[in-house]
C-alpha cells in the first residue's frame, strides 16, 4: 500500500479512516477537502486543484480522501495501488452526517478545510446524499472490479467493518 484512494458517500467515515490508515503505515494523508476549498471555505481554482492534485499523484506514496471533480477522481482510481471503497447504507451516512453536524457545533470534524461552515457542509452533503444513487452504484462496482485486477480493492459494507479495517488488514 503506498498509493492508496479513499473514497465513499458523504458521511461514509473516509477521513476518520484515512487518519487512521496514515497512521498505521506511515503514509502522507491528503484530504480533498483541504485541496478543494480555500480556508474561508470558497472553492480553489481549477488550475490550482489540478496542480496540487497531479503533485500528490506523482509522488511515491500517498492517501487521498475524498472525491474531487469526476476526472480527477479516475486519474485517482488509475494511480492508486490500492482502492478503499467505504459503501456503507444509506441510513448510517445520512446518521454520519447529522452526527457530525452535531458534532461540529463544539468541535471541528476530521477532515473538514478550515473556516467552512459546518451547516453549510451538512446540507450540502445531504443534497449529494440524495443525488449517490445515481453515481455510487452497481456501475461503479463494475468499473472498480475491472481496475482491481493490478491493484487491491476493499469494499467496506458495515461499519463493523469499517471499525476493524486497520487490524483486519494492516498485519
Amino acid at each position: 500500500m503506498n498509493k492508496i484512494a479513499v473514497f465513499g458517500k458523504p458521511g461514509s467515515g473516509k477521513s476518520t479512516l484515512s487518519k487512521n490508515l496514515a497512521a498505521a503505515t506511515g503514509v502522507t494523508l491528503h484530504q480533498l477537502d483541504s485541496i478543494v476549498y480555500k480556508s474561508n471555505g470558497e472553492v480553489v481554482d481549477r488550475k490550482i486543484y489540478d496542480r496540487q492534485h497531479e503533485e500528490i499523484l506523482s509522488s511515491n506514496s500517498w492517501i487521498i480522501d475524498g472525491f474531487g471533480p469526476i476526472d480527477s477522481f479516475n486519474m485517482r482510481l488509475e494511480a492508486a495501488d490500492t482502492l478503499i471503497y467505504i459503501d456503507l447504507p444509506y441510513i448510517i451516512s445520512y446518521w454520519f452526517v447529522t452526527k457530525r453536524l452535531l458534532k461540529g457545533l463544539f468541535v471541528k470534524p476530521e477532515g473538514w478545510p478550515d473556516g467552512s461552515s459546518v451547516l453549510k457542509g451538512t446540507l450540502e452533503s445531504y443534497k449529494v446524499l440524495k443525488l449517490c444513487p445515481k453515481f455510487w452504484n452497481d456501475s461503479l462496482m463494475h468499473k472498480l472490479e475491472a481496475l482491481s485486477g493490478n491493484k487491491s480493492l476493499y469494499v467496506v459494507r458495515t461499519v463493523s467493518e469499517l471499525n476493524n479495517f486497520i487490524d483486519n488488514h494492516m498485519n
